[in-house]
Order: structure tokens, then C-alpha cells, then sequence
């Protein structure tokens, strides 16, 4: 038996090196993996020495020689393949392992040359590993280090696997296809090309999932880059977590991501904000943001902007909350948030990946955008009012202006001190959305006298501005930009409201 190991990531090669040695195997390998395992005392062939010609142009042409691939590609049921290979004095090579040039890490570095970027462009990697899979009934194909054991396993049992050699096979076309679409988006950004005319994906699969929205749909988490966005968190308590939860979690970090190191809190149900507020610390922002609407934050999904203290998890085990993350937890809080079993607490910093666009499915296709930029500040607004907003009134539209970029649309949000105190959110229009703020702010005993609002897009008409009126806002923010704006106007001037554009819409379908 010959095994051909040429890898980048060297993690836990050798073991599974030794292992082969033991039983018997021949090893053949190239460059620095041959190095290595000379160095750890194996007998190790190079390339060159079963090809009879020898590594060139660099290191770009090494493997790719018909004495490699003849050695993979020949089906050893087949007669006549097996006299072709003989008759060219090639022999079988039965177990390949590759794991490609570091690629998308080479791309990623800061200032990276593109002529360092095209040399970490793998050719023969891929060609073995997909002559390998092809021929994977009778070539063990290895391109994850994790899979090292279990092929192991089975050569010192001297018995075969079928289905784990078919699991390998899927594994590599799956890895190659990634890799090349990696590759593909780096020369559509070379050329300044968001959206070229194929959108290559390639996601990994961080865990199943229970089943997804609904008890009878299955699902699947799915990240674009292990270690970023929601993968990145750690889970220090709580049980598994479920497809609705993270969109949840999404949704909180939305809401609290224009907020930067502000100490803020957002409480989430059904990804849209039910509570949002700013504070001297975690447990202050909590307490402002419950106030907002403390009968829909149960059964919630709780996000902080800054650690979670002691205090704070105190507050927040008194609620029945499904989730809570933040940037870190001191120890003590999480042995008190664990303490309910079904509470999911998750800890780190889930930034997006750079450079990463907006997906959304649709049936039979993908809306591929921009992600939202963060929401304008008031050095780009302008006060269209005769009255200008006071420096409280400000402040007040400077949070709403934040906080509703990440309520759904329609969506209206009145606020004060910092804090949301109705949010009418989704609704099918504008005067709606009002009507639900002002509802929820009154209902729950919140005064709206001298209240801010946030509009996520403009007021088609002035029945919005006449029934934030009715119920004491003196100063609104909306994006502008209506047929009837000078009738929106002239409504906020005669009711001495304080308004102001800012010139960006900021829906959330």
C-alpha cells in the first residue's frame, strides 16, 4: 500500500503518519511535509522519485505527472487499467492526503501583495484530491485531519468502509468547490466587482440543529467562516441552541451594534427589539430596556454591548429569558444565569466577516446587497423645522435614529432618556406603526409627553405627525424625502415639533 501526504496544515500528520508506517504503507510526499517526517525518523519517497522528473518552476509543477494521477485514477476492477499501468511501470497509489495552500488566509492579511495571493492558488493539491475522489472505492481520500483516526481505525483492522470512503469523497469536492469559489471572489473584488455574473458560495456546517422554525422542518446552522459572525460565540451554559434563537441572536446584535462600547441592552422577541436602552452599565441599560415592554420580554433573547456583572445577572434571573450574549461574563454571573437550565448564554464578540454581503433566499434565486451602513449622525441631518431640537431632544433623536434601524418595518419608535418606550413595529403602514408605539408606550404606563420619535422612512402623509402630536412627542427624526414632505413639515411646525432628515431610509424587511 502507497500513501501520497502532501500537506499546509500539519496538525496531527505525524500520528497518522507513524500509523501507516507501522502497518506496512509506503509514504510518498513533497516539500515541507516530506521535510517533517524525515525529521520524525520515517522513510519518506519524494514525488520526484517515483515520477523520474523533478519539482519545478518554483514548486508549481510537482505533482501533476500522469505517474501520480495514473497511480489514482487506475480501477483496479478493471483489467485493462490495471495492464495500462503496468505497461507504464506506474503503480497504485492508495490513499491520498491534501489539504490545499492557505488561500483565504494569505488573501486576508493586511496589505497583502495579489502576486502572494496567486502563488497561494493550489493546482496540484486539487487535482489529486479530486482524482483520488473520483476513485475513492479504492483510494482513501483525506483532506480534514479529523478524519485521520477513523481511516486509521480501519487499516489496522484490515477491513474496509465503503460509506466512511464515500463520506470522504462528498468531504473533498465539497472542500475543492469552496476553495475555488474563495478564489473566484477574489478576482471579482480585484476588479471592483460586487456582484459578478456567478455568486460563488461555500458555507461549513457548525452543528444541526433540533429542527428549524417549526417542529416539523429540519434545519442546520451553517457559517461562512469558521471562528466569525454568530460562530464565533461560546456557549457557557444553557441547552442546545435552536434555529429561532439565532435569528434572535442576530437580531439583538443588530440592535446593539450602532451603540459601539455604549454600555446598551436590547431585548429581542421574534427578531425585532421589545426593549432597547443605554446606560451607565449592563445592569442600568437592562432596567431601562425591561421598562419598555416587560410583558413581551419574556420567553426573549437579551443581547449587552458590554460584560455582564454580578448585578446584572441577578436582574436577569428573574425573567424567563431563552438567550443572553455579551462580550464577556464574569464567572460568578454565569454560575447564576446557569442556574436556569434552559437559559442559552453565549459569550464573545460576533463580528461580521470583512468584506461579507447581505444574502437573502428566495424561492429560486438569492438578493445579494450591500450590508447597512451604520446609521448617519447629526453632523449629516438637517433640522427642516422652524423650531431647532434642544440639546435633550437631540440626544433623544440620536438614540431612536440607532434604535430603529434594526426594528421591522413599518416601524416607529418613541423614546426618552435613552431608552425605547413604545415600538410599533412591522405593521403595514406608517400611521399604524404610530398607533402601535403610542399604544404599547400608554398601555404599559409610559409617559410620551415630550417623547422623541424615529421613523425608519418617510411620513407619506401628515396623519402620523398629527397623531404623534395627540400624544405629546416634541421632536421626531424621519429620513425625508415624501411628495408631501412640505405638508409633513407644516404639520410638526404647528404642533412646535422639532423634525429633522436625514436623508437615508433605514427599512428592515
Amino acid at each position: 500500500m502507497r500513501a501520497l501526504l502532501s500537506v499546509s496544515d500539519k496538525s496531527g500528520l505525524l500520528p497518522f503518519a507513524q500509523g501507516l508506517v507501522a502497518k506496512g504503507v509506503e509514504l510518498v510526499s513533497t516539500g515541507g511535509t516530506a521535510r517533517m517526517l524525515r525529521d520524525a525518523g520515517l522513510a519518506v519517497k519524494d514525488v520526484s522519485e517515483i515520477t523520474g522528473f523533478p519539482e519545478m518552476l518554483d514548486g508549481r509543477v510537482k505533482t501533476l505527472h500522469p505517474v501520480v494521477h495514473g497511480g489514482l485514477l487506475a480501477r483496479r476492477d478493471l483489467p485493462e487499467h490495471m495492464d495500462a499501468i503496468k505497461a507504464h511501470d506506474i503503480g497504485t497509489i492508495d490513499l491520498v492526503v491534501v489539504n490545499l495552500y492557505p488561500f483565504r488566509e494569505t488573501a486576508a492579511k493586511p496589505g497583502v501583495h495579489a502576486e502572494e495571493v496567486i502563488e497561494n492558488i493550489d493546482i496540484g493539491g486539487p487535482s489529486m484530491l479530486r482524482s483520488a475522489a473520483k476513485n475513492f472505492t479504492s483510494v482513501w481520500v483525506i483532506v480534514d485531519p479529523s478524519d485521520y483516526a477513523k481511516v486509521l481505525d480501519v487499516i489496522n483492522a484490515d477491513s474496509d468502509d465503503q460509506t466512511l470512503r464515500t463520506l470522504l469523497a462528498e468531504k473533498v469536492y465539497a472542500h475543492t468547490s469552496g476553495y475555488d469559489a474563495a478564489i473566484a471572489q477574489w478576482f471579482a473584488q480585484q476588479r471592483g466587482e460586487p456582484f459578478p455574473d456567478r455568486y460563488p458560495l461555500s458555507f461549513e456546517k457548525q452543528q444541526s440543529l433540533r429542527y428549524g422554525e417549526n417542529p416539523q422542518q429540519r434545519a442546520a446552522f451553517y457559517v461562512e467562516k469558521p471562528g466569525t459572525g454568530l460562530g464565533a460565540l461560546v456557549q457557557r451554559g444553557g441547552k442546545e441552541l435552536s434555529f429561532n434563537n439565532l435569528l434572535d441572536l442576530e437580531g439583538s446584535l443588530l440592535a446593539i451594534e450602532p451603540f459601539g462600547d455604549q454600555p446598551a441592552c436590547a431585548i429581542i422577541k421574534h427578531t425585532t427589539p421589545c426593549g432597547l436602552a443605554t446606560g451607565t452599565n449592563a445592569l442600568d441599560a437592562y432596567k431601562k430596556a425591561l421598562a419598555c415592554d416587560p410583558v413581551s420580554a419574556f420567553g426573549s433573547v437579551i443581547a449587552f454591548s458590554v460584560p455582564v456583572d454580578v448585578a446584572a445577572a441577578e436582574a436577569i434571573s428573574s425573567l424567563f429569558v431563552e438567550c443572553i450574549v455579551a462580550p464577556k461574563f464574569a464567572d460568578e454571573a454565569v454560575e447564576i444565569l446557569v442556574r436556569k437550565k434552559n437559559l442559552r448564554v453565549l459569550e464573545g464578540k460576533a463580528s461580521w466577516p470583512a468584506g461579507t454581503m447581505d444574502l437573502k433566499r428566495v424561492r429560486g434565486g438569492l438578493l445579494v446587497q450591500d450590508r447597512a451602513p451604520a446609521p448617519s449622525e447629526p453632523a449629516q441631518w438637517q433640522v427642516v423645522s422652524s423650531r431647532q431640537p434642544t440639546s435633550q431632544e437631540q440626544r433623544d433623536l440620536l438614540f431612536a435614529w440607532k434604535s430603529v434601524a434594526s426594528v421591522k418595518s413599518n416601524a416607529i419608535v418613541l423614546v426618552r432618556d435613552g431608552a425605547t418606550i413604545g415600538i410599533g413595529a412591522g405593521q403595514m403602514s406608517r400611521v399604524d406603526a404610530s398607533f402601535v408605539a403610542v399604544h404599547k408606550a400608554t398601555s404599559l404606563g409610559h409617559a410620551t409627553t415630550g417623547s422623541a420619535l424615529g421613523s425608519d422612512a418617510f411620513f407619506p402623509f401628515r396623519d402620523g405627525i398629527d397623531q404623534a402630536a395627540a400624544a405629546g412627542v416634541t421632536a421626531i427624526v424621519q429620513p425625508g424625502g415624501s411628495v408631501r414632505d412640505a405638508e409633513v413639515i407644516a404639520a410638526a411646525n404647528e404642533h412646535g415639533i422639532a423634525m429633522v432628515f436625514t436623508g437615508e431610509r433605514l427599512f428592515r424587511h
